[in-house]
Protein backbone atom coordinates (compact mmCIF):
# COMPACT_ATOMS: atom_id res chain seq x y z
CA UNK A 1 0.00 0.00 0.00
CA UNK A 2 2.63 2.31 0.84
CA UNK A 3 4.55 2.09 -2.70
CA UNK A 4 1.13 2.67 -4.32
CA UNK A 5 0.93 5.98 -2.21
CA UNK A 6 4.75 6.31 -3.25
CA UNK A 7 4.15 5.94 -6.96
CA UNK A 8 0.84 7.76 -6.82
CA UNK A 9 2.64 10.48 -5.22
CA UNK A 10 5.03 10.52 -7.53
CA UNK A 11 2.99 10.71 -10.77
CA UNK A 12 0.85 13.87 -9.41
CA UNK A 13 4.28 15.72 -8.54
CA UNK A 14 5.07 15.10 -11.70
CA UNK A 15 1.97 15.87 -13.22
CA UNK A 16 2.22 19.76 -11.15
CA UNK A 17 5.38 20.14 -12.11
CA UNK A 18 5.01 19.56 -15.90
CA UNK A 19 1.83 22.37 -15.52
CA UNK A 20 3.57 24.26 -13.56
CA UNK A 21 6.45 24.63 -16.22
CA UNK A 22 4.15 24.65 -19.09
CA UNK A 23 2.04 27.79 -17.07
CA UNK A 24 5.87 29.44 -16.87
CA UNK A 25 6.33 28.96 -20.48
CA UNK A 26 3.75 30.40 -21.30
CA UNK A 27 3.65 33.80 -18.90
CA UNK A 28 7.29 34.72 -20.39
CA UNK A 29 6.69 37.53 -22.87
CA UNK A 30 10.32 37.04 -24.87
CA UNK A 31 10.17 33.17 -25.12
CA UNK A 32 8.66 31.60 -27.84
CA UNK A 33 5.56 29.10 -26.83
CA UNK A 34 6.31 25.44 -27.46
CA UNK A 35 4.82 23.61 -29.91
CA UNK A 36 0.79 23.17 -29.14
CA UNK A 37 0.82 25.40 -26.16
CA UNK A 38 -2.40 26.68 -27.87
CA UNK A 39 -3.99 23.34 -27.31
CA UNK A 40 -2.69 22.79 -24.00
CA UNK A 41 -4.39 25.80 -22.92
CA UNK A 42 -7.20 24.37 -21.67
CA UNK A 43 -5.67 21.44 -20.10
CA UNK A 44 -2.96 23.93 -17.87
CA UNK A 45 -6.15 25.94 -16.59
CA UNK A 46 -8.27 23.34 -15.79
CA UNK A 47 -5.21 20.95 -13.88
CA UNK A 48 -3.87 24.68 -12.61
CA UNK A 49 -8.11 24.90 -10.87
CA UNK A 50 -7.60 21.65 -9.36
CA UNK A 51 -4.54 22.07 -7.74
CA UNK A 52 -5.69 25.43 -6.48
CA UNK A 53 -8.93 24.16 -5.40
CA UNK A 54 -6.95 21.06 -3.58
CA UNK A 55 -4.62 23.31 -2.06
CA UNK A 56 -7.40 25.66 -0.24
CA UNK A 57 -9.21 22.67 1.30
CA UNK A 58 -6.05 21.53 2.45
CA UNK A 59 -5.24 24.59 4.28
CA UNK A 60 -7.08 23.35 7.55
CA UNK A 61 -6.59 24.43 11.51
CA UNK A 62 -5.92 21.86 13.51
CA UNK A 63 -8.20 20.71 15.75
CA UNK A 64 -6.21 18.76 18.20
CA UNK A 65 -7.48 15.44 16.56
CA UNK A 66 -4.85 13.87 15.13
CA UNK A 67 -6.80 11.67 12.78
CA UNK A 68 -9.48 14.04 12.05
CA UNK A 69 -7.08 16.33 11.00
CA UNK A 70 -4.92 13.90 9.06
CA UNK A 71 -7.84 12.63 6.99
CA UNK A 72 -9.33 16.40 6.46
CA UNK A 73 -5.93 17.62 4.84
CA UNK A 74 -5.12 14.01 2.95
CA UNK A 75 -8.77 13.56 1.70
CA UNK A 76 -8.92 17.17 -0.48
CA UNK A 77 -4.99 16.09 -1.42
CA UNK A 78 -6.53 12.54 -2.74
CA UNK A 79 -9.44 14.74 -4.49
CA UNK A 80 -6.99 16.97 -6.09
CA UNK A 81 -5.03 13.45 -7.55
CA UNK A 82 -8.38 12.50 -9.06
CA UNK A 83 -9.00 16.05 -10.54
CA UNK A 84 -5.87 16.34 -12.27
CA UNK A 85 -5.71 12.45 -13.03
CA UNK A 86 -9.34 13.31 -14.64
CA UNK A 87 -8.01 16.38 -16.48
CA UNK A 88 -5.62 14.38 -17.78
CA UNK A 89 -7.74 11.86 -19.60
CA UNK A 90 -9.68 14.45 -20.99
CA UNK A 91 -6.70 15.86 -22.62
CA UNK A 92 -3.89 13.51 -22.55
CA UNK A 93 -2.76 11.24 -25.06
CA UNK A 94 0.03 8.98 -24.18
CA UNK A 95 -1.67 5.22 -23.29
CA UNK A 96 0.96 4.75 -20.84
CA UNK A 97 0.03 7.70 -18.68
CA UNK A 98 -3.27 7.21 -19.24
CA UNK A 99 -3.16 4.05 -17.65
CA UNK A 100 -1.58 5.19 -14.99
CA UNK A 101 -4.17 8.21 -14.79
CA UNK A 102 -6.84 5.64 -14.44
CA UNK A 103 -5.28 4.03 -11.67
CA UNK A 104 -4.92 7.18 -9.58
CA UNK A 105 -8.60 7.48 -10.02
CA UNK A 106 -9.26 4.01 -8.78
CA UNK A 107 -6.46 3.87 -5.97
CA UNK A 108 -7.53 7.60 -4.46
CA UNK A 109 -11.03 6.46 -4.23
CA UNK A 110 -10.54 3.57 -2.56
CA UNK A 111 -8.29 5.17 -0.17
CA UNK A 112 -10.91 7.75 0.22
CA UNK A 113 -13.00 5.82 1.15
CA UNK A 114 -10.71 3.73 3.67
CA UNK A 115 -9.92 7.11 5.49
CA UNK A 116 -13.70 7.69 5.96
CA UNK A 117 -14.44 4.15 6.86
CA UNK A 118 -11.68 4.25 9.46
CA UNK A 119 -13.10 7.39 11.36
CA UNK A 120 -17.11 5.90 11.13
CA UNK A 121 -17.93 8.21 8.58
CA UNK A 122 -20.21 7.86 6.13
CA UNK A 123 -18.70 7.03 2.50
CA UNK A 124 -18.95 10.23 -0.05
CA UNK A 125 -21.62 10.29 -2.62
CA UNK A 126 -20.60 8.57 -6.09
CA UNK A 127 -20.75 9.69 -9.56
CA UNK A 128 -19.03 9.42 -12.95
CA UNK A 129 -16.04 11.48 -13.72
CA UNK A 130 -16.33 12.95 -17.01
CA UNK A 131 -13.06 12.85 -18.92
CA UNK A 132 -13.61 14.16 -22.62
CA UNK A 133 -13.32 17.09 -23.96
CA UNK A 134 -15.84 19.34 -23.72
CA UNK A 135 -17.92 17.36 -21.14
CA UNK A 136 -18.30 19.01 -17.72
CA UNK A 137 -19.41 17.16 -14.66
CA UNK A 138 -22.60 16.04 -14.64
CA UNK A 139 -25.20 18.47 -12.70
CA UNK A 140 -24.99 18.11 -9.31
CA UNK A 141 -21.93 16.43 -8.64
CA UNK A 142 -18.65 17.16 -8.29
CA UNK A 143 -15.74 15.63 -10.84
CA UNK A 144 -13.73 14.36 -7.90
CA UNK A 145 -16.78 11.63 -7.19
CA UNK A 146 -16.73 8.40 -8.87
CA UNK A 147 -18.43 5.26 -8.63
CA UNK A 148 -17.29 2.70 -6.90
CA UNK A 149 -17.21 0.28 -10.32
CA UNK A 150 -13.49 0.31 -11.56
CA UNK A 151 -15.19 -0.40 -14.68
CA UNK A 152 -17.12 3.31 -14.66
CA UNK A 153 -14.17 5.04 -13.29
CA UNK A 154 -11.49 3.33 -15.86
CA UNK A 155 -12.59 4.88 -19.32
CA UNK A 156 -11.15 3.04 -21.97
CA UNK A 157 -8.75 4.72 -24.57
CA UNK A 158 -11.80 4.68 -27.23
CA UNK A 159 -14.01 6.75 -25.31
CA UNK A 160 -11.79 9.27 -25.32
CA UNK A 161 -12.99 12.22 -27.74
CA UNK A 162 -10.59 12.48 -30.94
CA UNK A 163 -10.65 16.27 -31.60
Amino acid sequence: MYERLRRARLIVLALGLGCAGAAAAQQAPNSPPPGGAAEAAPFVAENTAAMAKMMEAMAVAPSGDIDRDFTAMMIPHHRGAIDMAVVYLRYGTNEQLRRIAQEIIVEQQQEIAAMHLALGRPLPPSAAAQTQIGAGPPRGTHSHEQSSKPDSAMPSASSKSTQ
